[in-house]
């Protein structure tokens, strides 16, 4: 898994760290069951500080991408008993994305259209990795 930070973005680099891994996980770059490095390896990899690993892992933990176990760190496991709770973040990150997107000029069939190319990619992801 290669990580891409921008240490001069607006982004927190935990919410970069975070979102890098996500997309991973949706790309299956990483798969259920797979660890990750631990926060001390990872800081040290990338260069960043462990604090800041930790948080993204927590992040993550909390919307139920990862597992952490003592004894086995960190594993990709992806928790759908919390689709509620995700649904509010969506609905919401959703609103404000497209109401930007409205504001800078983007009609409805361009974003319905980007939606649909999204997806269609990530299931053929999904489809490639299931092969």
């Amino acid at each position: 898994m290669i990580i891409k930070l921008d240490m001069n973005s607006a982004i927190p680099i935990y919410v970069q760290l975070r979102n890098q891994i996500v997309l991973a996980i949706g790309d299956k770059t990483l798969n259920e069951g797979d660890g990750l490095p631990t926060v001390r390896q990872l800081a040290s990899d990338i260069g960043i500080n462990m604090m800041t690993v930790n948080k993204a892992y927590g992040i993550l933990k909390n919307e139920g991408f990862i597992e952490i176990d003592r004894r086995h760190g960190a594993k990709v496991m992806i928790n759908k008993n919390i689709q509620h709770d995700y649904q509010e973040k969506m609905e919401s990150e959703l609103n404000l994305l497209l109401t930007e997107a409205s504001l800078k000029g983007f009609d409805t069939s361009e974003i319905l259209k980007l939606c649909q190319d999204i997806m269609n990619n990530l299931n053929k992801e999904k489809i490639i990795g299931e092969n």
